[in-house]
């Protein structure tokens, strides 16, 4: 059984993250003020049963330069709090005056994105000064991500493997097929040997009631949050599940979680075929681009490439060899950010030439492995945790009526778009459900959408605001993944405005 793919929600930017270390590193982050001591976890309200849980103070350590750590443990099972623990890795940067606002909690999105690696690794680029000044930025790594207690599954090797390696039936035959599926079930067979047992908690209600957790015992009566991409769907089910904590929430580049994922799927296949083109459109302009002609010319010529290179895989100085599967996830992360797409024309002159180098960049940074063959996180087994959790099977019948939209609707896509069916191998069924979330009773919940994201599609934004009682949708025009801090004076007024003073954008703000 094949299911189309859904593409990972990333924060930044190639060329935003190969910057953020230069600028943690040389901009001045402040002193840390001296101030009293932390407030004490809220309690009130809560069930016996959870209190020793919200009534636990953190024992912060140092941990770098500015930053302080802890650990704060969780039930592994919030409907069943006696029937273990987990911990949660939570950093900060103290505000940098004598009295905070609050503090800021933060995803990067995934589901998979570390929220301590956000806070300690791009500080300065991710969180201007006067948020830095007022808030305490806080980052924490969901259950089964990161330093929290992560899902595993497999080792750098076996990832490689998984990851990279070609099939060696035809594509599109069914000994294809048997041989991606039964790698499906070997990977996911290893997730639940190596997890330690966690595998059916990993959802995102029970991430959401650990974020409610993380704010009581910080000594916040509400909620601040900047969510990204799948954070958006983490921030919305908080607001949902405790609508009367939810304090200045910000969404950019919302999910919409009433859609089902084989929804999800074909409407980004959609959108990085509408950016694909816009690319071509962009490069087709400039000196160095390795296509001539019209924006269709391209977009064929990209189909032969991908189809010689299925046909023909190239070898890299590793002795990895780059298929069209490789190829295409190079082409997707490229087309999450403008400052992406010089990448992107690299990486496809080279495959003309039978380079793989520039690809393998590409899709080495999406799949977060190091150039040492190591991985940096463990994005990958904690993202597929997650959305195997959360969205419901669907049938055979709809995934084929799936596949043949993605094929009428993003054709260059849609052959390297479908693949094996992690989730049909996982071993407990899912336990969420994709519905409207309404969060009545919350206060002003701010969610952005951008027009040419192709990851997260403006549609969602533009639903997901509609189904919260109190959303309050940002309109960003332009291309790329998330809007916040990329750029646009408008919609970065727009979020300090709302988080410093409490401002509320007018609804239906339209940015560029």
């Amino acid at each position: 059984m094949r299911r189309g793919r859904i593409a990972r929600g990333a924060l930044a930017g190639i060329v935003g993250v190969a910057i953020v270390s230069l600028l943690t590193g040389c901009l001045g982050l402040g002193q840390l003020a001296t101030r009293g001591p932390d407030p004490a976890p809220v309690t009130e309200g809560v069930p016996d049963d959870l209190l020793r849980f919200y009534d636990q103070p953190p024992q912060w350590e140092s941990c770098g330069e500015g930053f302080e750590c802890t650990t704060i443990t969780a039930p592994l099972d919030w409907h069943d709090p006696d029937r273990g623990e987990i911990e949660l890795a939570v950093t900060r940067h103290l505000a940098e005056r004598t009295t905070p606002v609050g503090a800021l909690l933060a995803n990067p999105g995934g589901p998979g994105g570390s929220g301590v690696s956000l806070v300690r690794d791009s500080l300065a680029y991710s969180f201007g000064q006067p948020r830095r000044e007022a808030y305490d930025i806080v980052g924490f790594d969901p259950r089964g991500v990161g330093e929290s207690t992560a899902v595993r599954c497999y080792d750098a090797a076996q990832m490689d493997a998984y990851l990279y390696d070609i099939p060696a039936a035809e594509r599109g035959t069914p000994e294809w097929e048997s041989e991606l599926q039964g790698r499906a079930a070997d990977y996911a067979h290893a997730c639940e040997a190596n997890s330690g047992g966690i595998l059916e908690f990993i959802t995102t209600e029970q991430s959401a009631r650990d974020l409610d957790l993380l704010r009581a015992v910080l000594g916040q009566e509400e909620l601040t949050y900047l969510g990204y991409s799948y954070g958006t769907f983490l921030g919305a089910t908080y607001a949902d599940l405790f609508p009367e904590r939810a304090g200045r929430l910000v969404l950019d580049g919302a999910i919409d979680p009433s859609v089902s994922g084989e929804e999800v799927g074909t409407t980004q296949a959609v959108g990085f075929e509408g950016s694909l083109r816009s690319f071509f459109e962009w490069c087709l302009g400039t000196q160095g681009c390795p296509f001539t002609g019209s924006v269709d010319n391209a977009m064929s010529d990209l189909s032969a490439l991908l189809a010689a290179v299925d046909a023909r895989p190239i070898r890299a100085e590793d002795g990895r060899m780059l298929g069209a599967d490789t190829l295409m996830t190079a082409v997707i992360a490229a087309l999450y950010a403008e400052d992406n797409w010089s990448y992107l024309v690299a990486a496809l002159a080279g495959a003309l030439e039978g380079d793989a180098t520039d690809a393998f960049f590409l899709a080495d940074f999406y799949n977060g492995r190091n150039p040492d063959g190591t991985y940096a996180d463990n994005s990958t087994d904690a993202f597929n945790a997650y959305n195997c959790m959360d969205y419901p099977a669907t049938t055979a019948a709809e995934q084929a009526a799936t596949e043949q939209k993605v094929r009428e609707l993003a054709p260059t896509i849609a052959p390297y778009w479908s693949g094996a069916d992690v989730c049909a191998e996982w071993p407990y069924p899912p336990s969420g459900e994709r519905r409207q979330l309404t969060a009545e009773g919350a206060a002003p919940i701010v969610v952005i959408g951008t027009t040419g994201d192709p990851a997260t599609p403006y549609e969602w934004a533009v639903s997901l605001a509609d189904q919260l009682s109190s959303g309050v949708l940002v309109t960003h025009e332009g291309e790329g993944h998330t809007a916040y801090n990329g750029g646009s004076r408008c919609v970065n007024s727009a979020v300090e405005d709302f988080l410093l003073e409490g401002t509320v954008p007018e609804d239906g703000l339209t940015c560029r």
